[in-house]
């Protein structure tokens, strides 16, 4: 079987979606690093894609920039998926190691990122009449990332097709549990936090009375 660099093994399952995940199983190929460092790209192009688009296709009214939304469109979704695929897949006898997972997801997340990037850049040189040629990058992006996911999640776990699809839908399921608990511990804390600010204020205010 082929020998390839950590660099060319991310060309190749990117380019290969059938068969690339397959090979990098076979050899064990596929680094961490370069793993956090697509999520990293993914965070600042999701930066990109709302603050530096083109006027003439996006308009943003924010006043002031917020970085937590784009956190959770990065780090917190891509670690949601990973936990909840490797919880889900454990039930379903699944032989990929989180590691794996993690590393073969952001392999596959590279389409997407690419055309982050792309359009942004595109936006500023297109004029309106030709955004259909930016929705096709989107497009393009947006559906080799889903099939890359796809044939790396069969591969990894060494699934079934049926068996993935199956693999799928409870992650996603187990996203939204996952997320939905976030929110309500994340509602608690700011009511703790509230509580304790109110408690500390009437303090303060009754002593120096």
């Amino acid at each position: 079987m082929m020998e390839l660099t950590q660099k060319q093994w991310v060309r190749h399952a990117v380019t290969h979606p059938v068969e690339g995940f397959e090979d990098m199983r076979w050899k064990k190929a596929g680094s961490l690093k370069i793993a956090l460092i697509v999520i990293v790209l993914l965070f600042f192009g999701q930066i990109a894609y709302g603050r530096l688009y083109g006027f003439q296709f996006y308009i943003s009214y924010d006043k002031t920039f917020n970085i937590v939304p784009y956190i959770v469109r990065s780090f917190v979704l891509f670690g949601a998926w990973v936990i909840g695929n490797w919880s889900v897949c454990t039930l379903l006898d699944g032989e990929g190691t989180l590691r794996n997972i993690c590393v073969y997801s952001a392999y596959a997340l590279i389409p997407y990122v690419v055309q982050l990037y792309l359009n942004v850049i595109l936006s500023h040189f297109l004029i309106r009449d030709e955004y259909v040629f930016m929705q096709i990058i989107e497009l393009i992006g947006v559906g080799w990332t889903a099939i890359l996911l796809f044939s790396a999640i069969k591969s990894v776990h060494q699934y079934s097709f049926k068996k993935t699809v199956l693999a799928v839908v409870l992650t996603l399921a187990a996203m939204f549990i996952m997320l939905f608990l976030l929110v309500l511990f994340m509602s608690l804390i700011q009511q703790i936090f509230i509580f304790i600010s109110t408690v500390y204020t009437e303090l303060s205010y009754r002593a120096k009375v």
